[in-house]
């Protein structure tokens, strides 16, 4: 009985933690939230993916930065002239489909374009590194275009 009485006081408990809503766990800020508003540290890897998104998109096969990866890659860009002290690795991705030398060498394409654009914008190239993972770190499962265009990406970390 006594066990019993615990083990519900204890999953009340635990319910009523998770149902706070103080919490922002997704990347729906605006670029014009504060790091105090999130709640993450000026300068961390939460504050770069709360306030101004860490990843940018490409389509099937190419390493082309689009519009909406520019606009990103600008918010980045002004986020790390912000916080000059901060390194950031950008870690390119594809999808499962194709060989694994092809999805190495394009998701290493896709890392350098974002870096390129970062640096034409006034980023230090020595602050950015850059790596390739192809197709072994997906970031969505399943076999379909929305799980694939999700995994075609580069993603920008704090180092």
């Amino acid at each position: 009985m006594r066990f019993k009485l615990f083990g519900a006081l204890g999953l009340a408990l635990v319910l009523a933690a998770c149902s706070s809503d103080k919490t922002n766990t997704g990347n729906t800020m605006g670029a014009g939230a504060s790091a105090q508003e999130t709640g993450a540290a000026p300068g961390s890897e939460a504050d770069l993916v709360a306030n101004v998104g860490d990843r940018v998109f490409f389509e099937l096969n190419q390493n082309a930065l689009s519009s909406d990866a520019q606009a990103t890659l600008d918010k980045q860009a002004a986020w790390l002239a912000r916080y000059p002290q901060v390194n950031v690795q950008i870690a390119g991705n594809c999808d499962d489909r194709g060989t694994e030398e092809y999805n190495i060498a394009l998701g290493q394409r896709r890392a350098n374009a974002a870096r390129d654009y970062l640096v034409a914008k006034g980023v230090a190239a020595s602050r950015i590194s850059t790596i390739s993972y192809g197709k072994d770190r997906p970031t969505a499962e399943g076999d379909d275009e929305q799980s694939w265009s999700q995994n075609r990406n580069a993603i920008t970390s704090v180092k």
